[in-house]
């Protein structure tokens, strides 16, 4: 016989039951659902984003003036720029630790606070390679600054 026998309920012969049975289908389903739950890897993040308080956001004049760092690559030949200065590469950190005091005249005291709060905004050439970046923003973190934000310009199509 092809399935199971149902009686009919009157004493006659039985009907033919065609329907699957689903139920142990369902349960393997669930079970293999919440292994693969549990054996998922968690996703690992180390970069702490600074999201601003709920509610409406109240506006009040900045003091301070991020300084802008940038770089140009020129055939293999990349050069820094503070504020539009050209900085060679040797006294990169100590010439940006010196105009960073300079438009942030409220931390010149605290260098703790300085490193901590003044902002440096690196602006890097369409041409500049990932890499050259990577090094710049190496170069601000070891000279001590926390706050390095990147500068993004639409591109001319």
């Amino acid at each position: 016989m092809a399935g199971k026998l149902a009686s009919t309920g009157s004493g006659k012969t039985p009907a033919i039951n065609s329907e699957p049975n689903v139920i142990p289908f369902i349960d393997i389903m669930l079970v293999l659902l919440i292994i693969f739950m549990v054996a998922a890897p968690l996703p690992t993040v180390d970069i702490k984003v600074d999201l601003p308080p709920p509610g409406r956001p109240v506006y009040t004049e900045p003091t301070d003036k991020p300084t802008t760092v940038g770089m140009v690559d020129l055939g293999g030949n990349v050069s820094y720029f503070i504020e539009g200065v050209p900085t060679p590469r040797d006294r990169f950190q100590d010439e940006l630790l010196r105009v960073a005091r300079e438009r942030n005249p409220s931390y010149s005291g605290d260098l703790a606070q300085l490193f901590s709060e003044a902002k440096v905004f690196v602006d890097a050439d369409q041409e500049t390679s990932y890499n050259n970046v990577i090094e710049l923003i190496n170069e601000i973190d070891q000279a001590g600054f926390k706050k390095v934000s990147l500068l993004v310009k639409e591109a001319a199509i």
